[in-house]
């Protein structure tokens, strides 16, 4: 079959099918977001526009938010369809490095196609070609290396035989899931050769489920006997698997607490009687309390990163982990007792050899003690009296009104602690906390790509400085007709960094507006629902709790019904928290009020927990 490159490339993603953890079969491949421009307009461009009734392609207005969709699209599939990114040569292509970064840090599968300069070199330097002076083979592309899980440079178009196999592995492995990166240089993008075609014959990609090494699992299974309190960590790998019902019904079966990281958030039903809660400096005061006292750790599908672990402190230094994990790169770490295997079928595997062991129930019912305990603290804080909402009145009012079938997420600043520690939810798999990377700008972009994929109603809680970070794409999800509901809270700055500068006995300065440069004596304001208005978005202002309740339940109904972004702006108050009573460790200079606290929580910081 005489094809372009561009053209063999397109057939080849149409034939690439994927099932779902409920067993659909879906496309891997199911749409792409497009800017075009001299580096991809003709080849992968007039490519995709002769396949525009079989799949959408969709135009966004920064290449940066459009691969943050992609993003939210694979963390909304639960990594079971990917997104497609085209970029021109150049600024374009840099500008999705930020999002490929933001991919691999939550393992999360994208596929970014970035045009490159000419193979052939007769234009060069051609337009935005950089020019390195020491290697001609490098182009801003090569930028992309450190942050793919797989990088190619096709320079010949029958490469794309040996390396599409190699793009669909990483993109669904679940050891090695993260961003795929093939850089398409212009000229090769329109070269033809004959493909073989049984190269766009359809393929189904199915959940690969591992099975442990047997001796990991006796090990491991003889580590929990021995336990007194064990304690049971859900992650990310929980949710990818499928596995939470099986996780649920481990725990029940022997009586085991168990906790939720950032990334396995929303896999427990909030009132269960073992869910000590959410883990870390984001968590739960109660499921924290419960971790320092637990003597053996069963880790599932989580890389323990340092807001679930407290920066190492929330565990006992006596502690022992075992950690089993689709990943060997994750589940040897912190002199862990490694498990690897698929979450499903290594606790399948574990039960067995576990039997009809159980816990004392007075560590089991530490749980739910604990955890009514922290209830108690969130309710406080949701019905505190005050004119402008904190951030815990804004996640309540959003939790209240939502169904069990929304989904609800956010990025960074102060919302991920509120979101992650006050979230009360039904067991569904509802929530996108993207804090592997906490990239200012995935709320609105990671909305867009989560709405196209998500069934229910989608909600993006963000502050003014995400906001202002990037905000092209809520245009492009109006454009497409993408609905979704946005939570602008406006506390007049970066407050969280404010909090973190001035808590640690730094001088307020450049987070607040007020604590920044400027020569005028009445500074501007960015009016948010103005902004958004003209952004083609639908918008409810808010002034209190009692008119934000108001103004997101008509938000929904509009977003819906118009089927566009609508957006609800709030004051919120720049200095309320919901704390954790969990230390994370930052760099504090000796001179700083906070050095002494660093150097005490330091201390009691667990470096290897092996015994």
């Amino acid at each position: 079959m005489k094809l372009t490159t561009a053209q063999a490339l397109v057939r080849w993603i149409l034939a690439q099918r994927s099932e779902t953890l409920d067993g659909r079969e879906v496309p891997l491949f199911p749409g792409v977001f497009a800017i075009f421009g001299h580096g991809n307009v003709l080849g992968l461009g007039t490519a995709l526009e002769e396949h525009r009734g079989e799949i959408p392609v969709w135009r966004g207005h920064t290449e940066q938010g459009m691969a943050l969709a992609a993003v939210g699209y694979a963390k909304a599939t639960h990594r079971r369809q990917v997104g497609v990114v085209t970029s021109s040569i150049g600024p374009g292509a840099l500008n999705m490095v930020t999002a490929a970064g933001v991919a691999h840090a939550n393992r999360l599968p994208v596929l970014l196609l970035p045009g490159d300069t000419f193979t052939g070199r007769a234009p060069d330097p051609v337009l935005q070609q950089i020019e390195p002076f020491g290697d001609a083979t490098a182009t801003v592309n090569d930028a992309f290396r450190a942050v793919s899980r797989y990088f190619d440079r096709i320079t010949r178009p029958e490469q794309l035989i040996s390396t599409l196999p190699q793009v669909a592995r990483v993109l669904t492995d679940p050891a090695d899931s993260g961003p795929a990166v093939l850089a398409l240089p212009q000229d090769v993008q329109a070269e033809t050769y004959d493909f073989p075609d049984a190269l766009f014959a359809p393929v189904t990609h199915r959940p690969l489920r591992p099975r442990p090494d047997r001796r990991s699992v006796t090990e491991a299974a003889g580590v929990l006997r021995a336990s007194k309190r064990p304690l049971l960590v859900l992650g990310g790998g929980v949710r990818y698997s499928g596995a939470g019902r099986r996780a649920l019904d481990f725990a029940e079966r022997h009586g085991i607490p168990l906790v939720e990281t950032t990334a396995g958030r929303t896999l427990v039903p909030h009132d269960h009687p073992l869910h000590a809660g959410p883990l870390g400096i984001t968590g739960s005061t109660s499921a924290n309390v419960v971790a320092a006292e637990a003597d053996v750790v069963l880790a599932v599908g989580t890389r323990l990163q340092d807001f679930t672990t407290a920066s190492w402190t929330v565990f006992s230094p006596d502690v022992r982990l075992v950690a089993l994990n689709a990943a060997r790169f994750d589940a040897v770490k912190h002199g862990a007792l490694s498990v690897v295997a698929d979450a499903d079928a290594g606790l399948t595997d574990l039960a067995a050899q576990l039997e009809s062991w159980r816990v004392d129930p007075s560590w089991t019912s530490r749980a739910a003690a604990e955890r009514a305990s922290w209830d108690a603290h969130v309710d406080s804080l949701r019905s505190a009296a005050g004119s402008v909402p904190s951030y815990a009145q804004v996640v309540g009012v959003v939790n209240d009104l939502s169904a069990p079938e929304d989904y609800v997420m956010t990025a960074s600043g102060g919302l991920p602690g509120e979101l992650i520690g006050g979230w009360r939810g039904s067991g569904s798999v509802s929530m996108d906390v993207e804090y592997g990377f906490s990239c200012m700008g995935y709320e609105l972009s990671g909305a867009w790509g989560a709405a196209i994929a998500h069934p229910g109603l989608v909600t993006t809680l963000l502050g003014d400085g995400s906001y202002l970070m990037l905000n092209s794409e809520l245009f492009s999800a109006a454009f497409a007709g993408h609905p979704f509901v946005a939570v602008v809270c406006d506390n007049d700055g970066y407050a969280v960094i404010a909090r973190l500068q001035e808590g640690q006995g730094g001088k307020p300065f450049n987070n607040f507006y007020a604590d920044c440069t400027t020569s005028h004596a009445s500074p501007p304001r960015v009016d948010f629902a103005r902004h958004a208005e003209s952004l083609g978005c639908l918008v409810f202002p808010a002034s209190d709790v009692d008119s934000l309740r108001t103004a997101y339940a008509a938000a929904r109904e509009a977003a819906v019904a118009e089927q566009r972004p609508a957006v609800v702006v709030v004051k919120t108050q720049p200095s309320a928290w919901t704390e954790a009573g969990a230390w994370w460790e930052v760099g504090v200079p000796e001179h700083l009020a906070g050095h002494d606290e660093y150097e005490r929580a330091k201390s009691g910081q667990v470096r290897y927990l092996r015994s």
